[in-house]
């Protein structure tokens, strides 16, 4: 589990400034961390109310082993509640469950800690009530709201929160860091790979183990091939592979990721940064023809549809629809 001092080595403005916070007894009624895949904001949270809760810190270092501790950190903490995405979005009936809860006295403190994951997929009423939620803080009442898509989060809310925004982490000294684990073994592209994913060893750990990355990897490199092989075909590969394979929202998600990379490769590569390419090894028979099928102007066309692409998805638009509008721009 992540520590003050491990957090201060990868987020030091962000460490600095929440420490600072629990030395001085002057913590917010509500945050707002935000920062892209993998950047810790879960870890972060969980800290943060283990350094509340926690009944034998060093300073403001939970001990990470006393009966609170070990509660938040396996969820079982009843003054530390997790409001997460109840398929793809946060409905108005959770946050109401949420304000029930937090209408009885604290069962073991006078504090609470709510702390709500991927804040951007609230409805619109489910937003309206965390509002008010905030509008009318209990200094005994921590929120602890996370998300990857600031801009998303309605504005009065962004105003009413102590925004903390995570910086990701050196690709190379994450690379390092996967290549060098006990648990398994990943190669130097898979590290280069990886690292454009996420900033989280073990989520990492997790995907490489899973294998199912490498897979989607494979699909998207698929896809290129289509388009430079045989353009007519690349509605039907979008029905017949794409959507056939990738059925989750997170999947759905990973795929976006991996062809925005991907057409990054080959942009980079054509204006001469060929260490960057992370999707394909530069001797890769594929990045050349791509290369040389793909102008700079159409390259820019297909990452500005695949962005807007990502944006809908986020906005829950069937992917079925999103990839079909998708293929069609392009």
């Amino acid at each position: 589990m992540l520590t003050w001092s491990e957090l201060r080595k990868i987020q030091p403005l962000v460490s600095k400034i929440l420490m600072n916070s629990f030395e001085k007894n002057r913590v917010t009624h509500a945050y707002l961390i935000t920062g892209t895949r993998g950047t810790g904001k879960k870890e972060i949270a969980t800290l943060m109310a283990m350094t509340l809760f926690c009944q034998d810190k060093d300073g403001v270092e939970p001990c990470q082993n006393c009966h609170m501790c070990k509660r938040i950190v396996s969820g079982n903490h009843p003054d530390v509640h997790w409001v997460e995405p109840d398929g793809q979005s946060i409905k108005n009936e959770q946050i109401n469950l949420l304000r029930k809860e937090f209408v009885y006295t604290s069962m073991e403190s006078s504090r609470k800690v709510y702390i709500i994951t991927e804040a951007d997929t609230l409805t619109v009423n489910a937003a309206n009530r965390i509002l008010k939620f905030l509008e009318e803080p209990d200094m005994e009442i921590t929120a602890i709201l996370l998300t990857e898509h600031l801009h998303s989060i309605i504005p009065t809310i962004q105003s009413r929160c102590q925004i903390l925004e995570l910086q990701p982490l050196d690709p190379k000294i994450f690379q390092q860091k996967l290549q060098l684990l006990e648990e398994t073994t990943i190669n130097e592209y898979n590290a280069r790979f990886m690292s454009a994913l996420t900033n989280n060893i073990d989520e990492a750990l997790q995907l490489h183990e899973e294998e199912k990355i490498y897979k989607i990897r494979d699909l998207v490199t698929q896809f290129i091939y289509v388009l430079i092989a045989s353009e007519d075909d690349r509605y039907l590969f979008i029905h017949q592979k794409w959507l056939s394979f990738l059925k989750d929202k997170d999947d759905q998600g990973l795929g976006l990721d991996i062809l925005l990379l991907a057409f990054n490769d080959i942009l980079n590569v054509q204006i001469g940064r060929t260490e960057e390419t992370v999707v394909f090894q530069p001797t890769d028979g594929l990045l050349s023809r791509a290369i040389d099928q793909f102008s700079q102007e159409r390259l820019l066309h297909i990452l500005k549809a695949l962005i807007e692409a990502k944006q809908q998805m986020n906005q829950h638009v069937h992917p079925t629809l999103v990839m079909e509008q998708f293929v069609l721009q392009i």
